[in-house]
């Protein structure tokens, strides 16, 4: 039976995608005693923003299962990082919806990058992921995740252009690392554009 469309249980995840874009200005309006607000890009380091193939067949996760596109939008935050001898690590924050009604998730966790001085970087993490998606029924083309909240590893490949301009193919891996029955996981490939503020 075939998917027709995001359905109720996007609905929290649409929320707090939500609660992610305008958390920012509301904070800076709040941030004024006296003195300068914190102002967005300070705390913004990147919005990013792509559509992905759901649910790959062949990579970590083994098997395909789900189908359409997974639309994502995410922030890094904290626009310095935590420096660290190789790259800085930033804080992240996301939310991915298939477009046909199957898993549909919100996340967050860090991100690791390493940018060389001709814009190539690469980046990778380790988060968690709250999911709609089904947890242990038996249902054609509908992946048995087994966890309600699942481990998230992204990987991401790009080229930087100009002051702000990202382009990146990114890799998202979600499971839950044998704590729970089953495990098949659920893999994603696709582009992202990053502003950087």
């Amino acid at each position: 039976m075939r998917a027709k469309g995001p359905g109720p249980g996007c609905l929290p995840l649409f929320a707090a995608a939500l609660g992610l874009l305008f958390a920012g200005p509301v904070a800076a309006e709040e941030g004024r005693e006296g003195g300068r607000a914190p102002a967005f890009r300070d705390w913004i380091h990147e919005l990013r923003a792509g559509v992905a193939a759901h649910d790959v067949g062949g990579l970590w996760s083994g098997y395909r299962e789900e189908r359409g596109a997974d639309w994502s939008a995410e922030l890094t935050l904290l626009r310095s990082g935590l420096a660290l001898p190789l790259g800085a690590v930033h804080p992240n924050l996301g939310i991915a919806i298939n477009d046909r009604g199957y898993t549909s998730k919100v996340y967050a966790g860090a991100l690791w990058e390493i940018e060389s001085r001709i814009g190539l970087f690469f980046a990778s993490g380790v988060g968690a992921a709250v999911h709609d998606g089904n947890l242990d029924k038996r249902e054609r083309h509908h992946k048995r995740l087994g966890s309600r909240v699942l481990f998230r590893i992204p990987i991401e490949i790009g080229y930087g252009f100009g002051a702000h301009h990202r382009l990146m193919l990114a890799f998202d891996h979600v499971s839950n690392a044998q704590l729970a029955t089953p495990n098949p996981g659920l893999d994603t490939v696709g582009m992202r554009y990053g502003y950087r503020f």
